[in-house]
């Protein structure tokens, strides 16, 4: 065999080895446009530098910082914000469907109509229940969203789809997408704050702030729901003022000479970042979590003279403070499956109403009259709602809902949302999506989009290959919902 039949026999060879031949080829070309939404992406010409400086979004912005008020659990959208009158008909006979269990142990096929009442309010005149007198009261001034959708029914994955696009773990959350996009407009303070309960920390605990694979600078602070909520902000006594400072400068000037000998360790560089954000926390954060600096006309409105609304009360008012100071990303959990009424939703529902209501709405109106309301996005939500037939039916007093992902309810306010405005459709009895369905892909697509951001062009080039929030095609901005 001569030098070109070896030749050509190699790359016969390499070519049928490869998997239905150039097919391969075609198809890892193919996936890697799918993957970039059909634009081209282009390899970094300098090298990236990590930090949590403001930078300019691509188009301009109509947010400029987000409160996320999670809902953990699945708030009962049929008894809270979507009205199905027609139910009572059917109120304790077979549901005249087919129903999706998560428990089929417990499982019903028993309609289970709203046993709390609903009416118009505020000059649009969107129905809500009973339950929500205070978010009544601004009822003007959010979009009602009745259309959400995961289709993933089980709580993680559903909270994954929510933060971070997929329900796969190990991604980032949004408030590190943001925060990676366009850092923060405060530098002594993180840009990325998690308020927690002091029930529990929510399902997936710390994965709902994480930073995935993106630099850690990016990961969200926790916030604890007691004092010292940050831990460690005081230095010792014995190295406090002018010795600690000596010591800081020392420290920045080993950290960069080393940096200079590593270039492009994103750990490292992250790791920089915190010790100087530290350093500034030290008096920054005390002055934003001190709340002694609030009215007691304030305080009294957030609820935190009455004990069900005092913690989650003083969390919303910790989270104004924050975005008043320029902090882009605050999330302010519920404990885990606060929302998870599979039984004695009579009793449970109404308490959990009674813990938030009055401190989400205060937190809407305190941010309208301090002129805050125009560039800070709020959301009222959990991963799921919940499904129109009885789960364990034990008794009036035990009967619960199942979990349903297929349609339910979340509310938006400010930052380029038109309020006083519902938006989508279920059906009938609240249980799929069919009017103008909202997936969590569009949620992200359309937060994305208030905030100045192409979600066609943000990614992050891991191992060269560049990765989205959001890769579906079919993904669109809910330009219906917009101011």
């Amino acid at each position: 065999m001569n030098l070109h039949d070896s030749a050509q026999s190699s790359r016969r060879h390499f070519l049928s080895n490869s998997s239905l031949s150039l097919s391969s080829v075609a198809l890892a070309w193919l996936l890697n446009k799918d993957i970039s939404l059909g634009e081209e992406i282009k390899p970094e010409l300098e090298r990236v530098v990590h930090n949590l400086k403001p930078k300019e979004p691509a188009f301009e912005a109509k947010a400029t910082s987000m409160i996320s008020l999670w809902m953990q659990g699945g708030p009962s959208h049929i008894d809270l914000f979507d009205p199905k009158p027609d139910m009572e008909k059917y109120d304790g006979k077979k549901y005249p469907g087919e129903l999706k269990y998560d428990n089929a142990a417990q499982a019903s096929a028993k309609v289970l109509a709203s046993p709390w009442k609903f009416s118009p309010q505020g000059e649009c005149g969107t129905e809500l229940s009973e339950l929500l007198p205070h978010t009544s009261s601004i009822v003007d001034d959010i979009c009602l969203i009745r259309s959400m959708h995961t289709d993933v029914n089980n709580h993680g994955q559903s909270i994954r789809a929510f933060n971070t696009g997929k329900t796969i773990a190990g991604r980032p959350g949004l408030g590190s997408w943001l925060t990676y996009a366009l850092g923060s407009e405060n530098q002594n303070l993180p840009a990325y704050m998690a308020l927690i309960d002091p029930g529990q920390l929510p399902v997936l605990g710390v994965e709902n702030w994480s930073n995935g694979w993106l630099p850690s600078l990016y990961q969200g602070t926790v916030v604890r729901p007691q004092e010292p909520r940050i831990l460690n902000l005081d230095a010792p006594s014995h190295i406090r003022g002018e010795a600690q400072q000596r010591y800081l400068s020392l420290l920045n000037s080993l950290n960069q000479n080393h940096l200079k000998d590593h270039p492009g360790e994103l750990d490292l560089q992250a790791r920089i970042a915190s010790y100087e954000l530290a350093g500034k926390m030290q008096t920054s954060a005390k002055e934003a979590l001190d709340l002694s600096q609030e009215t007691q006309e304030t305080k009294k409105m957030y609820g935190l003279e009455d004990a069900a609304t005092r913690d989650y009360g003083t969390r919303c008012l910790i989270a104004r403070r924050l975005v008043e100071r320029g902090v882009r990303f605050v999330q302010v959990f519920t404990q885990n499956q606060f929302w998870d009424h599979h039984g004695s939703i009579r009793k449970k529902l109404p308490d959990s109403c009674k813990k938030v209501d009055q401190p989400s709405a205060a937190l809407v109106k305190d941010l309208k009259r301090r002129g805050l309301l125009d560039s800070t996005l709020v959301q009222w939500g959990g991963e799921m709602g919940r499904l129109p037939v009885i789960q364990n039916d034990t008794g009036e007093a035990k009967v619960g809902r199942d979990h349903n992902t297929y349609g339910f309810s979340m509310w938006l306010a400010g930052g380029g949302i038109q309020g006083g405005m519902t938006f989508g459709n279920t059906d009938e009895f609240g249980h799929k999506a069919v009017e103008n369905p909202v997936s969590h892909n569009d949620f992200h697509a359309t937060l994305c989009h208030l905030f100045g951001l192409d979600i066609k062009r943000l990614h992050y080039l891991r191992n060269n290959q560049p990765q989205f929030l959001v890769t579906e095609q079919d993904a669109r901005v809910v330009k219906e919902i917009l101011a």
